[in-house]
């Protein structure tokens, strides 16, 4: 092709394109609509063909993903931080549309509902003491609060779980970076799965149901989470930390029982925080 010089690094270049930045000469097309056009079909078509791309790699073959960014097969997948937020994303969306919280308790809820309702009773009444406010006034402001602390702080539920990796698989010697990304994409994981629960929840309610105000509904629905994610783990763990079977049954069990933990303590953690933050 006859020879140009790039835009951006103004170096003379023979080849298709630069080697320096990647950019391309310019056609008499790239100024026409149909090229702006063309040039977003690209772009997002590009963007959608990685999210699905790891999407189905990530339900369908657990550790998987997180195996391809050890590789260095990036350039097909969606990073993990991406995939996350992504996930986050449809979580929260599928919570308004579903009007089940998960996360996002209400006050009365932590008041009344949770296994530290009784502690949390004594810290609301000290704080309404301490800044001479009536129950009526501050509940509202913590309903509205809670939601944005919970959609915001998600990342915190990952950070504990990674770090118990290293102590789980130390004899991996896997750098942290390769826990973090195993951790973001079990969460993405189990985001994705909270999606599906809520769905179940949301049918429910439309049949008369109370949804996880029933006791009965959130226990079978948390044990059959647990289930669901002790036998994805398994399947993970198997592939990108290449335990012996016995052992692996201690980490899954292990891991399991932590996403439980890790979830109550993610919801009085937004209780906590929302409570000293909030008026």
């Amino acid at each position: 092709m006859p020879p140009w010089t790039c835009p951006t690094c103004r170096e003379p270049v023979t080849s298709a394109f630069c080697p320096g930045c990647g950019e391309r000469p310019l056609t008499p097309p790239d100024f026409t609509l149909k090229g702006l056009l063309a040039q977003l079909v690209k772009v997002v078509g590009g963007i959608d063909g990685r999210l699905l791309r790891s999407l189905r790699l990530l339900l369908v073959d657990p550790g998987a993903l997180t195996m391809a960014y050890v590789e260095g097969r990036r350039k097909p997948y969606v990073g993990p931080f991406q995939i996350f937020f992504l996930a986050n994303f449809a979580f929260f969306v599928t919570q308004s549309l579903t009007h089940t919280k998960i996360f996002s308790s209400s006050l009365d809820s932590h008041l009344h509902l949770q296994d530290w309702s009784d502690w949390a009773q004594q810290l609301v009444a000290q704080r309404l003491l301490a800044k001479d406010e009536t129950l009526a006034h501050f509940a509202p402001l913590f309903d509205q609060a809670v939601i944005l602390n919970a959609k915001s702080l998600v990342i915190l539920m990952v950070v504990p779980f990674a770090a118990l990796l290293p102590m789980l698989f130390y004899g991996s010697r896997k750098p942290f970076a390769v826990h973090m990304a195993f951790a973001l994409h079990f969460y993405t994981f189990l985001l994705l799965l909270f999606c599906a629960a809520l769905g179940i929840v949301g049918i429910d309610v439309l049949l008369g149901g109370k949804g996880l105000e029933s006791r009965t509904l959130d226990n079978v629905m948390t044990g059959i989470n647990l289930a669901i994610c002790a036998g994805y783990l398994a399947l993970a763990i198997r592939k990108v930390y290449a335990s012996a079977p016995l052992l692996r049954t201690v980490q899954v069990a292990v891991l399991t029982l932590a996403v439980g933990a890790i979830v109550l303590g993610y919801r009085f953690a937004i209780f906590l925080i929302t409570l000293h933050t909030t008026g």
